[in-house]
């Protein structure tokens, strides 16, 4: 691993989940998927303080309420078992005897309590797990610590994403060196609330699971809940973090002189996550990244720049490379937030295409130019009516998108 810069909180490249001290993993193929890894395990070697969010879709999945048990019975998780293909959503008592079961299972194959085991699945609504695959899946699993089994994990819980979503942050605390690690699922049906989208993270750092459920909502915030890809919402929703307290310092809470250090490093880990979940949006070909500023509060810049994000008008124009700015002024009109049109200004890249309500003259071919060859298109607006600030990251709509969709179960 190479650090990028040398500060309080540093992105680590080629980290991830098993980067921290104490954690374990592995993925395996028990049949669930034709051919590829469907069936996961992280494991703490102690008991971890733990906190999780979960989607707001009233149709719940079965595994976040049995995980929901378990992190409420003590804050404290010693393993995640994650199988893809299947959600086990709408599948009635049936689906939650099966997650107990599953659940049930890791914990005797690790010598674990019960509680200390929680249960995510990801795929097809409405159809149960064949037990007897996940029963196998139980038994053979196996977890390490080594490069080749973080990638494991993070193949066995993909569906429709073409790559695999890791990242590792290093954080200060105490004139000591801790880290966070974390690995994501996500492409399809993705509008999280807290699509489907799965978040697992790690870390070494000494914190209780109520200060650790504060800092995980307020990062998922800005962070998870900040991307769109086809304003779909999940019934699987959920981030979990596991912290096995390995790290030699004070234990962090707010009042702690390194605060905020961890709570910038949770936040970037997961700002990462969910920009690498944008860029794979089904069929997409760009991420898009979009920036509010000078909102009347934090709250309005993030509901707008997650409202042009999400257009399906101003995607496909992403898309076409075509600079209508008009759709991102008719994305922002429907807004619910508060917005004075005449001392707007936008800017495609950095090209001023509109200002405090009048069109600019610009040039279109090379902003078209810059749609079509980035990859990563922003879109900047600048409010003048406050100091709020916000963003939002998503993808263009292709024709893929349709297809992949069109023949999900086939």
């Amino acid at each position: 691993m190479s650090v990028i810069e040398k500060k309080a909180v540093q992105k680590v490249e080629g980290g991830g989940i098993l980067s921290p001290a104490g954690f374990k993993a592995g993925g395996i193929h028990i049949g669930l998927r034709y051919e590829k890894k469907d069936f996961g395990v992280i494991y703490s070697e102690r008991p971890a303080q733990s906190a999780a969010v979960y989607t707001q879709s009233h149709f719940q999945a079965a595994p976040l309420k049995v995980t929901q048990e378990s992190i409420a019975s003590a804050g404290l998780l010693q393993a995640i078992v994650c199988n893809s293909a299947i959600a086990n959503a709408c599948t009635g008592e049936q689906g939650l005897k099966d997650a107990y079961k599953t659940r049930e299972l890791i914990a005797k194959r690790f010598r674990l309590p019960e509680e200390y085991v929680a249960v995510a699945s990801t795929g097809v609504i409405g159809e149960c797990l064949p037990m007897e695959k996940i029963e196998q899946g139980c038994s053979h699993i196996a977890v390490h610590k080594d490069y080749n089994s973080a990638k494991s994990f993070q193949q066995a819980i993909l569906t429709t994403d073409l790559v695999e979503k890791a990242a590792c942050v290093e954080v200060t605390v105490d004139g000591k060196t801790i880290t966070i690690g974390g690995a994501a699922k996500g492409s399809g049906m993705i509008h999280p609330n807290m699509g489907t989208m799965l978040g697992f993270i790690t870390t070494d750092a000494n914190i209780s699971a109520p200060v650790l459920q504060s800092a995980l909502k307020k990062a998922v915030n800005t962070t998870f809940n900040q991307i769109t890809v086809d304003g779909e919402t999940s019934t699987n929703d959920m981030v979990i973090v596991m912290a096995n307290g390995t790290a030699d310092h004070k234990p962090l809470n707010e009042n702690h002189p390194d605060w905020e250090n961890f709570q910038e490093g949770l936040t970037l880990l997961c700002e990462d996550l969910a920009k690498q979940i944008a860029r794979d949006g089904e069929g997409a070909t760009k991420l898009v990244e979009v920036s509010v500023k000078g909102a009347h509060s934090d709250g309005d810049a993030k509901v707008i720049a997650k409202k042009i994000v999400g257009s399906n008008l101003v995607k496909t124009a992403i898309y076409g490379a075509d600079p209508n700015w008009g759709r991102i002024v008719g994305a922002m009109g429907h807004s619910p937030a508060v917005l004075q049109p005449d001392t707007c200004d936008i800017y495609i890249g950095g090209e001023l295409v509109f200002s405090e309500g009048t069109p600019q003259v610009f040039n279109e071919q090379s902003v078209s130019d810059y749609m079509k060859n980035e990859e990563h298109v922003e879109i900047s607006v600048f409010l003048k009516d406050g100091a709020g600030e916000g963003k939002a990251w998503g993808c263009d709509l292709t024709y893929d998108y349709v297809k992949i969709n069109a023949s999900y179960r086939t």
